[in-house]
């Protein structure tokens, strides 16, 4: 028997994350656009567990063109998006001991890196973060970092999918998709309906509903991160320390509403869940950045965890899915999600729309196939 839906859509988007809700936007200006989320209200995960920064050094080649592709849209959105700016100065810095300035340096060689960064010695490094224990002699100081507001971000991007007519359907959860007669059933807990075109913006769960549709490719796997809010030194003005990251990624901290943020940076695989902190990441996070600094901390304010959803090869996926028909994806972010989300939702807004890739992203060298599932097929499973 088929089933008669309550409602008919161009395209469906499954999760109002940052991801679902920026792809939602740039689709909804021209066509009638589904926005599902499981949850209450949108970004209660990822989006809302987020350290909030823009750096084009961090992450691999592929993040960081897309997060350069990104910083244009950050600093300028379009007029009426926001009330106020998205973005505010910040600054980032990689730091190194004396055994790790090889990659420290090797980093800062990189083509794409050194135009952005300058060279620090020990000296001018504690001088933007007094923080640093001596062993740290050196680092990779990257002046056009920014703290992003990242609710003003996704509601930005909400407020332009309504203003067009969207529709967004929250506390309605997937429990069922089926392909029929040349469009997508989709079965939630309020309601029927129906699309011809899926976006699986569902971040730590995007396998889940590639598998309710019919896919077993198991694309993307989530980890869990760790975060903790803890009182700063007394007798230091924190407010302009920069982003601060050891170069081999074992911890970072920054300056968070007069309270200093630390991660022990960790990835713990897990399932799809609302991640909750572990107690051994927290003490980790206290252990490395206490062996890094002359920080003592004598109290946690607050502990939080996200999830980070990483596809097999570490790069996002956007693009159609090669076995289900007007099924794509948006997902496989990692943490670099919130500075790319304007970016990636270009790039498949056009691929949906079937027009060439944007040519801003090709000028940072991102074509379609190296965003799509495509590259799946030319490798083994993990």
């Amino acid at each position: 028997m088929t089933t008669v839906p309550e409602a008919v859509f161009d395209i469906a988007v499954i999760g109002a994350g940052m991801a679902g809700a920026s792809i939602a936007s740039a689709l909804s200006s021209t066509h009638r656009v589904l926005l599902l989320e499981q949850e209450d209200q949108p970004g209660y995960h990822a989006t809302g567990r987020s350290a909030a920064v823009f750096t084009a050094i961090y992450g691999n080649e592929t993040v960081r063109a897309l997060s350069r592709a990104s910083r244009e849209f950050l600093t300028a959105p379009p007029e009426g998006f926001a009330d106020h700016a998205l973005t505010s100065p910040l600054g980032n810095m990689f730091v190194a001991r004396a055994d790790q300035l090889g990659r420290l340096e090797a980093f800062f060689a990189r083509p794409d890196i050194a135009p952005l960064t300058t060279w620090l010695d020990a000296s001018a490094t504690r001088r933007l973060c007094p923080l640093l224990a001596e062993p740290y002699v050196a680092a990779v100081y990257e002046p056009g970092a920014l703290a992003i507001d990242v609710d003003a971000l996704h509601q930005g991007y909400l407020r332009a999918f309504r203003r067009n007519g969207g529709a967004l359907v929250t506390r309605s959860g997937l429990e069922g998709l089926d392909y029929d007669e040349g469009r997508w059933i989709l079965r939630t807990a309020t309601g029927v309906f129906a699309s011809a075109v899926v976006v699986n913006a569902a971040g730590a769960w995007a396998d889940n509903v590639a598998a309710m549709a019919g896919s077993r490719a198991g694309y993307v796997k989530p980890f869990r991160r760790t975060a903790i809010l803890v009182d700063p030194p007394a007798d230091m003005e924190i407010a302009r320390w920069p982003f601060v990251m050891d170069i081999d990624e074992d911890f970072y901290f920054k300056p968070d509403a007069g309270a200093l943020l630390l991660s022990p940076a960790d990835e713990t695989a897990c399932e799809p869940c609302d991640a909750q902190p572990d107690e051994w990441d927290i003490a980790v996070a206290v252990d490395r950045v206490c062996a890094a600094t002359t920080l003592q901390v004598r109290r946690i304010r607050h502990s939080w965890a996200g999830l980070r959803t990483f596809s097999r090869d570490r790069l996002p996926i956007a693009g159609p899915d090669l076995d289900l028909p007007g099924f794509y994806w948006l997902a496989g972010q990692g943490g670099y999600g919130i500075q790319t989300a304007p970016a990636l939702a270009h790039l498949l807004a056009a691929r949906i729309r079937d027009e060439d890739c944007p040519e801003a992203l090709r000028a940072e060298g991102i074509a379609y196939a190296d965003m799509g599932t495509e590259r799946f097929h030319l490798q083994p499973a993990a």
